[in-house]
């Protein structure tokens, strides 16, 4: 089994920066607030342990000019996607994403806002070419 680089962001880190992404940057016990309530003191312990990990992955960034640290998103969503799936390429798929996205798309029941999307990512990647043109290798 292949072991999990130090970049890898586990699912606890993982809730931490959503936290971050959707309200922006917090204190330690604002984001033990967010994500676990009224847990007390375990709850800003483990916030601050997940903090320390995220800041050495380089995820999250901790501003020190006032007495209460202050931490942001220092990855941003889609940057953390596209990791992420670099990895399951690498690991699952040889490293192709070519498998993985037709899985995705197989068997994902895209909605027509999905599939018009991706269109329009096709699009961007070769604006040669037309939604039914199938070129020739």
């Amino acid at each position: 089994m292949a072991r999990k680089s130090s970049k890898d962001v586990t699912d606890a880190e993982l809730t931490i920066l959503q936290a971050i992404w959707a309200h922006g940057p917090a204190t330690i016990r604002q984001l033990a607030e967010r994500v676990y309530g009224e847990g007390g003191t375990s709850a800003y312990a483990t916030v601050q342990k997940l903090l320390e990990r995220l800041e050495v992955k380089g995820d999250v960034v901790r501003d020190r000019t006032e007495s209460i640290h202050v931490f942001r998103a220092a990855t941003d969503r889609e940057e953390l996607i596209g990791r992420k799936l670099k990895a399951v390429a690498e690991t699952l798929c040889g490293g192709s994403l070519t498998p993985l996205l037709s899985h995705l798309v197989q068997r994902g029941r895209l909605s027509e806002q999905e599939r018009s999307d991706l269109r329009s990512l096709i699009e961007q990647l070769d604006p040669g070419v037309e939604p039914n043109d199938h070129p020739s290798s």
